[in-house]
């Protein structure tokens, strides 16, 4: 069987350096906020290109806190509209109803699955005051042309980077074109922790220093609390680990390419629907994920054929029980979006042979919805 992702064989790659970083933080004595979280706030904001980075608990706490703080500082209010695209993974939405604001759902552009300038602009309301554009898949959304329309109409921009890792358009990177940027290091993400993390990224001073006592009761000094914050912190053992897999991940992003080269030369059948991409460097290919109006069918013969695969995401954020009052939104192409993608495997352990295996067992897929032999 083919693993959709074998996060084991990943980190054997680097075993002995992830063994070692645990242990210099055993030894330290010191678990939170310490040296470690500094480095890996210094490498990681170097990295995308930006001047501040804060580590946070996870990915959703990114986004939560981001918003937060842009309340705090007087830059949001209760009631506010947020433009989000509809066929995210439902924190991008929560994030927004955590924090009292309204999420304005749109549909995505067909092509990249993400946001596009005109489908921003045609959603902006008087009440409008932010934009959240989803980097989905690994693709880097249109942030050239969003952040125009931003410009225009004096809103923010909060990047949901969780997916996207060194995504880039003329080599600037995922992270470093919206206000702020959240970044999830969930286990299964390109860069990915040992456990549950995430930081943000920016460069408002303003914003980092409103982060920094958010995630830590509301303290940048212990005991003296400015804001009713939470306990969202990255830690020592977290951040030592990140800092380990971080010096390996432009290598592993090159592999993900490869494989994604492979399957897009290899897989020929109609029935099936590759993604698409103007330029290599825009997508990291967290996910490899094609169409079809068979997927049920397509998912059988994949796993008859010993591949492994998933559904990103079967159900939209306003098709959930959690947002009833969403439930009678028409956004058909959302919710076909959601009835055909699915994720083949890809991984930075990936072989060759392994991708042959999958092209082969596409290929052999009937439209009928047979299986072949």
């Amino acid at each position: 069987m083919i693993s959709f992702l074998d996060l084991k064989k990943v980190n054997e790659g680097f075993r002995d350096e992830l063994v070692q970083a645990c242990t210099r933080v055993i030894d330290s004595g010191w678990f939170i906020g310490g040296n470690e979280l500094a480095t890996f706030e210094s490498e990681f904001a170097a990295w995308c290109g930006v001047t501040h980075c804060i580590g946070v608990a996870n990915g959703l706490d990114a986004l939560v806190l981001t918003l937060r703080a842009w309340k705090l500082l007087g830059r949001l209010k209760d009631g506010d509209e947020v433009i989000v695209p509809a066929n995210t993974y439902i924190a991008s939405v929560l994030a927004i109803t955590e924090n009292r604001l309204v999420p304005v759902l749109v549909e995505p552009d067909e092509a990249s699955f993400n946001l596009s300038a005109a489908g921003v602009a045609a959603a902006i309301t008087p009440r409008t005051r932010a934009i959240v554009p989803v980097h989905l898949y690994g693709r880097l959304a249109d942030m050239p042309s969003i952040m125009a329309v931003a410009k225009q109409h004096d809103l923010l921009v909060l990047e949901d980077s969780a997916q996207a890792h060194g995504a880039s358009i003329d080599g600037r990177r995922a992270g470093s074109w919206g206000d702020a940027s959240g970044f999830s290091f969930y286990p299964g993400k390109n860069l990915g922790a040992l456990g549950d993390a995430g930081a943000i990224t920016t460069n408002d001073a303003a914003l980092a220093e409103a982060l920094r006592a958010l995630r830590n009761y509301g303290s940048h000094e212990k005991y003296k609390n400015i804001y009713q914050g939470v306990n969202s912190r990255l830690d020592e053992i977290q951040a030592a680990m990140l800092s380990v897999k971080l010096r390996h991940l432009d290598r592993q992003t090159e592999h993900r390419r490869h494989i994604a080269r492979l399957y897009q030369d290899g897989i020929r059948n109609p029935a099936i629907r590759l993604p698409q991409w103007e330029r290599e460097e825009q997508h990291v290919f967290h996910l490899y994920v094609v169409r079809c109006e068979q997927r049920a069918a397509l998912q059988a013969h994949l796993l008859a054929a010993g591949v492994s695969t998933l559904i990103h995401y079967p159900v939209p954020p306003h098709k959930q029980q959690a947002y009833a009052s969403l439930n009678n939104l028409s956004l058909p192409l959302t919710e076909q979006i959601h009835e055909e993608v699915l994720s083949l495997p890809i991984g930075p352990t990936m072989s060759d042979e392994e991708a042959d295996a999958v092209i082969a067992a596409c290929n052999s897929f009937l439209f009928s919805g047979a299986h072949s032999a």
